[in-house]
């Protein structure tokens, strides 16, 4: 937004004949709530789709217009550029914004008047923070949230997490199933400015009036849905952990195994023990240095702090990030003990990673929809740079690993349209000509000039947290990396086997649980051509026996090419050959492999003689005879 002063020369010496005073321009500091900002206004409202590309007609009815308003402002008058016509605050794009100033310049040339830029109001997108909410089976976790985004207590039998939930099987069983997400939004002051309407958030609203928003992340805390709280943690990036412990039950079930995700995943936890109304004092301290232990343990290394006033909340938020500061609040939802201190607590946080605009765009894809009149719609969060509304970026990888240009239709941020969406905030996406089944989650939407590849392989270090047995190869297990949750197996290992505590990408099967980071990605054709080879080396096997050499007694009577016409078609040996033979020339082997292949794993048939031919043509082997084969 620019605010621009336009002063037309003649008419103030027209004003100075007539000692007539001259108007003063604003002062740095002045607001622009005097006569001329109605008039700005006013001008504004009629300028604005006139000052993009005006034609000859425009051009003069603009500069009648701009004379008018120069003659009512005793020989200058204001504009702001980048104000909507309901004194919205919109901006405009680069090209448009210059495009407009260019147009007004001239326009002040052709009345032999001054265009000088007063003052320049860059758009702010706002504080931002995102709170993934963790914790065991009913230590409170949505009736928290709800209490919090909704401002009403809670009755003690779960009205509250009623507003949070979605899906019907979650109101029955009161037990949070998906992923779910809501705000708070704080003004310049600290102060909510939630205020649901009949029990309905209006998260434009919330938006519109909001300074600071936090976004929590509800994640669910039964361990039949550990897979859904895993994604939610590495899929969604949240910047802090909030782990809820139930002051009556402590630490039990699923709280460990939450902690040690967060812990993991590097992100700063925060303790939440709520139920404080209902315990006794000797329970509730119990669970407060159990707290204290595990907090304090070689595995965690937090240093724990209780906090009782409003002096400890500014501690804390103060060191949360930086240092290995745990704040423990005690909470109540049914009485609103101490809900006050959580307030502020989040209000004082802010966001620990700074994003850089001039990075190339990504975004990853945690879900799509189908939305009817608008079509295909993503969502995700956008890791770098900015994305703005028809931008043309690369959706992928598909089924064969490739990426496609997919234009931006609309955005929609907070349930309310934008221009564009920036590194680190979450948003939703309306994708041109594709169709629901062919954008998956754990794809990515990434700039052009980033020349994007993908693999089917990579190389990891890993760290076991938990497992009854042992991790050797071929071990398969269920793989989350940022939005992708893809099963994968064991190619090779360092060591023989792995078991808990060995270090040797986050995998999960069941309560089993490694973590750790991925050194190398492998290119995507040096993971076909392994593939193909290890295809090539087992079909090769199983035609020589299954041990990989064959003898000649094998192959005519009980190899796959040996016996009658009618064992060998029965046996489906002929097609066999054939498929591997078709294999072995479209895979591009070198000659020391099938050389190998040759002499040890072909097995003595009629048919190898012609085989030979075959394989001196494509790959230039030495020729042998029938008595040599």
């Amino acid at each position: 937004i620019k605010q621009f002063g336009i002063s037309s020369q003649a008419h103030m010496a027209e004003l100075e004949k007539q000692d007539i005073p001259a108007p003063l321009s604003p002062g740095k500091e002045e607001k622009l709530d005097s006569p001329l900002q109605e008039n700005l206004r006013e001008n504004f409202v009629i300028l604005k789709n006139m000052l993009i590309s005006p034609d000859d007609t425009v051009f003069d009815q603009l500069r009648s217009h701009l004379q008018e308003k120069i003659c009512d402002g005793n020989g200058e008058t204001l504009f702001e550029v980048g104000v909507g016509a309901d004194d919205s605050v919109c901006g405009l794009p680069e090209d448009e914004y210059e495009a407009s100033v260019a147009t007004l310049k001239s326009l002040a040339d052709t009345l032999e008047a001054d265009c000088i830029l007063l003052r320049e109001k860059k758009s702010k997108t706002g504080t931002q923070g995102q709170v993934a909410v963790v914790g065991n089976v009913d230590a409170g976790k949505s009736t928290l949230l709800g209490v919090l985004t909704h401002g009403e207590l809670d009755n003690g039998r779960g009205t509250a997490r009623m507003k949070l939930f979605r899906h019907k099987h979650e109101m029955e069983t009161g037990r949070t199933s998906s992923v779910g997400n809501d705000i708070l939004g704080f003004d310049s002051r600290g102060k909510v400015v939630n205020k649901p309407d009949h029990g309905h958030l209006d998260w434009v609203k919330i938006c519109e009036a909001s300074s600071k928003v936090i976004t929590f992340i509800d994640l669910a805390g039964h361990e039949r849905y550990l897979k859904t709280t895993v994604f939610g943690m590495t899929g969604h990036l949240p910047d802090f952990t909030m782990l809820m412990v139930g002051a009556n039950a402590g630490v039990v079930g699923m709280t460990k195994e939450h902690l040690g995700l967060a812990l993991a995943l590097n992100v700063p936890v925060f303790v939440i023990v709520t139920k404080i109304d209902m315990c006794p004092p000797n329970v509730l301290q119990d669970t407060l240095k159990l707290l204290h232990k595990i907090l304090k343990s070689a595995g965690c290394r937090k240093v724990p702090l209780l906090v009782r006033n409003a002096e400890d909340v500014v501690v804390s938020a103060t060191n949360f990030v930086s240092e290995r500061l745990c704040p423990i609040f005690q909470v109540s939802n049914v009485s609103g003990d101490n809900l006050d201190l959580l307030t502020m607590f989040l209000n004082l946080l802010s966001s620990r990673t700074p994003q850089n605009d001039n990075d190339p765009a990504q975004f990853q894809i945690d879900d799509t929809y189908q939305v009817p009149g608008v079509g295909v719609v993503v969502s995700g969060t956008c890791m770098k740079g900015i994305i703005r509304v028809n931008d043309t970026l690369l959706l992928g990888p598909n089924g064969l690993g490739d990426f496609i240009p997919m234009p931006i239709k609309s955005i929609h941020r907070k349930r309310m349209p934008v221009r564009e969406v920036r590194g680190g905030q979450t948003a939703s996406f309306a994708l041109k000509k594709i169709k629901i089944h062919d954008v998956r989650k754990g794809q990515v939407l990434v700039d052009p000039s980033l020349n994007p590849s993908s693999c089917w392989e990579f190389k990891g270090e890993i760290l076991v947290l938990h497992h009854p047995t042992t991790i050797s190869t071929k071990y398969q297990a269920m793989v989350h990396v940022g939005s992708v949750r893809q099963t994968a197996s064991i190619i090779a290992m360092d060591k023989e086997c792995l078991r808990t505590g060995d270090k040797a990408i986050v995998f999960r099967e069941g309560r089993t649980k490694a973590v750790g980071r991925v050194l190398e990605v492998i290119p995507k054709i040096a993971s076909l051509q392994h593939q193909k080879n290890h295809k090539i080396m087992k079909m090769v096997k199983q035609a020589g026996g299954g041990d990989g050499s064959a003898t000649q007694h094998q192959g005519l009577t009980g190899g796959n090419f040996g016996g009658t016409k009618k064992q060998r078609s029965r046996r489906g040996g002929k097609h066999r050959y054939l498929e591997w033979l078709h294999t072995l020339n479209m895979a591009h082997l070198e000659n020391e492999t099938l050389k190998h292949l040759n002499t040890s794993n072909v097995v003595c048939s009629s048919h190898l003689l012609h085989t030979n031919i075959l394989y001196n043509n494509n790959n230039n082997l030495p020729e042998r005879n029938a008595e040599e084969v």
